[in-house]
């Protein structure tokens, strides 16, 4: 019998690649725009919850909240870009370097440490990289490019939520992605509309309602099991996007493509392992002695 928090990552993880089949279902409207319907619907829905429980919706830290929601649009709309031009497995492949911006950004934004083993395992995912783009010569320097910058985006992202860690409501910091995505990407779509038909309209829609149902399910994932249980069970994804890239877009991948990203996920789960084993070596060690005795 899975426990919840393993469930609920699961249909977190399941709803992340269902949007990012969408994204790449409307290639046709760009980006930005579709990054502004997402947003719209999040805004919605994030200041319904937030009223219902009673919260402010501005919180008190402005600067770590807006940076975070700046460097989140921005991380969004470059690994938007990548879906829309490259193979659904290989963005999000790309996009799984994440952690380990996150983990080398915050030597610097959250004063953390880097193990020497950590960066063994950081060459691993990015030799993986390497071999993922040398042979495919769908994915152009230009868009691995992008796809880096919005894995580096979003670990800036990230260090700004664990810089404001319990000091604000987890819903508004979700709240200030749109509230600073939506201004930005409604002034660029104003210019460079194009107009969605159809089922256009429910796919965009929907982008923003599975989004927020990610978020939500990943949330209640963090909060009902450690970390290290459910953490790991966010790389289904890529299995997620192997076979929806295979099924929607008929996507196909050589022996080295699928090593290239076996070498990327194995260097991002074994640090999160690593430091996740490390953080509970620390803990204890800080423990009173009577309290590990019992």
């Amino acid at each position: 019998m899975l426990s919840k928090g393993v469930r609920y990552m699961l249909l977190a993880t399941f709803f992340f690649s269902m949007m990012n089949v969408l994204v790449k279902q409307v290639s046709h409207i760009p980006a930005v725009e579709v990054i502004l319907f997402r947003s719209g619907v999040s805004l919605v829905m994030s200041w319904v919850m937030l009223k219902r429980q009673n919260v402010s919706v501005w919180g008190t830290h402005h600067g770590l909240l807006i940076t975070r929601g700046v460097t989140g649009a921005m991380a969004l709309i470059l690994f938007f870009i990548t879906l829309q031009n490259i193979p659904l497995a290989t963005a999000v492949t790309i996009q799984y370097l994440s952690p380990i911006f996150t983990t080398i950004l915050g030597v610097f934004i959250v004063k953390e440490k880097v193990k020497p083993w950590q960066w063994v395992f950081f060459l691993i995912s990015f030799s993986g990289i390497l071999v993922i783009e040398g042979v495919d010569a769908r994915i152009s320097p230009l868009y691995l490019a992008l796809g880096l910058g919005s894995a580096l985006f979003a670990g800036i992202a990230y260090n700004m939520i664990r810089r404001l860690n319990t000091r604000e409501h987890p819903l508004v910091i979700v709240f200030y992605f749109p509230l600073v995505a939506l201004p930005v990407t409604g002034l660029y779509s104003l210019f460079n509309w194009v107009q969605p038909v159809g089922w256009d309209w429910v796919m965009l829609i929907a982008i923003g309602v599975l989004t927020q149902l990610a978020q939500y399910y990943m949330t209640m994932s963090y909060q009902s099991e450690e970390l290290s249980k459910v953490a790991n069970l966010n790389y289904i994804g890529i299995i997620y996007a192997l076979i929806f890239g295979f099924v929607f877009f008929g996507e196909l991948f050589s022996v080295w493509s699928y090593v290239g990203m076996a070498l990327v996920l194995v260097g991002v789960v074994l640090n999160i392992r690593y430091k996740s084993r490390i953080t509970k070596q620390e803990a204890l060690a800080t423990m009173p002695s009577e309290k590990i005795n019992r």
